[in-house]
């Protein structure tokens, strides 16, 4: 007769997982923080913060977020969020290793209209604006007092990846 309630032995030893890939950076931040949209299997693009978006004219983008958003220390998401790391973002002379393709125009201002819609506001129409909130992520308020992306250690964010 088997004994099923025998318990596994406790963890030994440690375990170091070196990724040599320079993508790891990309695996890290996908795993903790968020974007206002993202894409489905099919690339269209979906709501993750944000609820929804609406185009108010040519050059202005509303969007809607969501309002029972958490970060992962139980801090609610909300539009001041958004602002900051907006603000912090901008800073960046090419802010995704990608390419300045995914920046948003320089001139572009963000709004507060409340707790949980913000408004960006181009200085041209910008039709690839959805897209490229795809590869806006949202930290949270300690993240940027911390770690920032380099900021805190080495006073940029530029070229350390």
């Amino acid at each position: 007769m088997v004994n099923h309630h025998v318990s596994p032995p406790p963890p030994a030893g440690r375990i170091n997982v070196v990724d040599p890939s320079p993508l790891n950076w990309l695996y890290v931040l996908f795993n903790t923080m968020e974007e206002a949209v993202r894409t489905d299997r099919e690339g269209k693009i979906i709501p993750s913060l944000a609820s929804g978006w609406k185009w108010v004219d040519t050059r202005t983008l509303q969007l809607n977020l969501r309002d029972d958003a958490l970060y992962h220390d139980q801090q609610p998401f909300t539009a001041e969020d958004v602002r900051r790391n907006f603000t912090q973002v901008k800073k960046w002379i090419a802010p995704h290793p990608p390419g300045t393709w995914l920046n948003l125009p320089e001139e572009t201002r963000l709004e507060i209209i409340d707790k949980f819609t913000v408004r960006l506001h181009f200085p041209s129409a910008e039709g690839l604006a959805l897209a490229k909130l795809r590869a806006h992520h949202y930290g949270n308020k300690l993240f940027w007092q911390t770690i920032g992306f380099g900021y805190s250690k080495l006073g940029s964010a530029e070229g350390h990846w």
